[in-house]
């Protein structure tokens, strides 16, 4: 019985997913990590020059919320997208997937 009581646990959760929309994910460097419980990603993207045809490589910068304060500045980490949690703050930190050397 247990195993059923889980398993519509799991079910509901998806579907509340589903109804929300698929989140953004994102993958970038920690460069800032003075605030607390705050993190400043760079992502990195590369985009064509409209005249001249080049790729050129663009940052931007996202503040995401790193709730145990684990992320150092270096660290490459997957950011998601979330609700607002700030006036500038609309993601989260995932999880780090290489630590800073």
């Amino acid at each position: 019985m247990a195993d059923m009581a889980e398993t519509a646990e799991n079910v509901e959760a998806t579907q509340d997913a589903a109804a929300r929309g698929r989140q953004q994910v994102k993958v970038g460097r920690v460069v800032s990590n003075k605030m607390e419980k705050t993190v400043i990603v760079a992502v990195e993207k590369t985009v064509t020059h409209r005249l001249y045809h080049r790729a050129m490589k663009k940052t931007t910068r996202f503040a995401a919320h790193d709730e145990e304060n684990r992320c150092n500045v270096g660290d490459v980490v997957e950011i998601v997208s979330s609700r607002p949690l700030s006036k500038t703050k609309r993601w989260r930190v995932r999880e780090i997937l290489q630590r800073a050397e």
